[in-house]
């Protein structure tokens, strides 16, 4: 685990690391730019200490106040070069305006590149006038040295430091829809799982209830009528529990276990039973089939027997007591058709979790589901392709 070192240590390191070197080119006998007296080369030369010390004090300012720091380095810088000018000064000096550029505000860093290239411009011109020679425009390059290269480096830096920080932004935004777009599919999930124990509980739950009710609400029962009920209780119960127990173990199954029994897997071999607990609840079926002996991807075929067992459920709790059931399966599809009258009062919204968990099985299989009332008559039409699930499961 590491400690972060905290910023005003480094402002505090490089502005001591400045004045030391200025300091030790001052004793190296390094400290004069050789560019000639200004107004006050007579003073003492020590008070170029002066404005070397301020300029290195101006770094402890880079970060907190950016723009009066190099405010406060021009006036040093001025007061230096009055005093015949120093290398360390001009040194010292470009670590500030690199530190506005990098540390200030944008106008900042825009004024001191305009300033900066038009006092290079200048200086080149009153070297070239002041001293009658081309080669006067040293003096431009010197400026050019000191301002230029320290502000074009600043604002590269700064617009690095801008684009990783815009970066670190977007990948924050990955993440956080990262984050979002897992939680929905957990939500999803867990709604998928609610229909899918509609499916798997509530019909049979739905059977024993109303054989619970019919046994309960006759006056006398005789002994056949209480077995009769007492077996379709029993029958539903244990379906219901099987059911039960093959999602949880398709939920815990880790893809390393062993394929389950074909036989144990609901399906459309399963059809005559379903039809005959149907009958069995009180539901006159009406069945025509063509083709149900043909062997069908895992998917498709489990997905059929859900769709054949929801519709029979459904007719028989909000239908009359009879239903026609059509089942053709060919080598390209299986086609389920039921047909039944509705009850007067029954719901046809066609917006309950059984259908909507039917459509769902019908649409990952690449096929259709159309279930509607229409002319006081339940019809449901299921389509289930049988070539594109063998190719996904292939």
């Amino acid at each position: 685990m590491t400690v972060r070192w905290p910023s005003w240590r480094t402002d505090l390191a490089i502005s001591l690391v400045s004045f030391v070197g200025g300091l030790l080119l001052y004793a190296a006998g390094g400290w004069r730019m050789f560019l000639g007296d200004g107004p006050w080369s007579g003073a003492p030369q020590w008070l170029l200490l002066v404005p070397m010390t301020v300029m290195a004090g101006c770094c402890l300012l880079r970060r907190l106040a950016p723009g009066t720091a190099e405010g406060i380095g021009l006036v040093a810088l001025a007061a230096d070069t009055l005093l015949g000018g120093s290398l360390g000064t001009a040194l010292i000096f470009t670590q500030v305006v690199y530190d506005a550029c990098v540390y200030g505000r944008a106008w900042l860093w825009r004024a001191n590149l305009i300033g900066s290239v038009a006092a290079s411009v200048l200086a080149a011109v009153a070297g070239v006038l002041g001293s009658g020679d081309w080669r006067g425009i040293v003096l431009g390059l010197v400026v050019a040295l000191v301002a230029v290269l320290p502000t074009v480096t600043g604002i590269s830096v700064r617009q690095y430091r801008e684009q990783a920080q815009v970066q670190r932004l977007r990948a924050e935004e990955t993440a956080r829809l990262a984050a979002w777009e897992q939680r929905q599919a957990v939500a999803d999930e867990r709604a998928r799982m609610a229909r899918e124990l509609h499916d798997v509980v509530a019909n049979q739950l739905s059977a024993i209830a109303i054989h619970s009710t019919a046994l309960l609400s006759a006056a006398d029962p005789s002994p056949r009528l209480v077995r009769q009920a007492v077996e379709q209780i029993r029958a539903s119960s244990v379906s219901g529990l099987a059911e039960m127990r093959q999602m949880i173990g398709l939920l815990r199954d880790s893809g390393t276990a062993p394929e389950a029994d074909p036989a144990a897997r609901p399906g459309l071999a399963a059809l005559p039973q379903l039809v005959a607990q149907a009958e069995g609840d009180g539901l006159t079926v009406e069945l025509r089939t063509a083709g149900t002996d043909r062997a069908l991807p895992v998917s498709v075929d489990f997905a059929a027997h859900r769709i054949v067992r929801e519709s029979l459920t459904n007719a028989w709790k909000h239908g009359t007591g009879t239903a026609a059931l059509r089942v053709d399966v060919d080598a390209d599809r299986v086609l389920i058709e039921v047909d039944n009258p509705v009850r007067p009062g029954a719901a046809t919204s066609g917006s309950g979790h059984g259908l909507i968990g039917m459509r769902e099985r019908a649409a990952l299989l690449g096929g259709t589901l159309t279930a509607g009332a229409e002319d006081g008559r339940w019809r449901l039409r299921a389509r289930l392709p049988v070539r594109h699930a063998a190719e996904a499961a292939g």
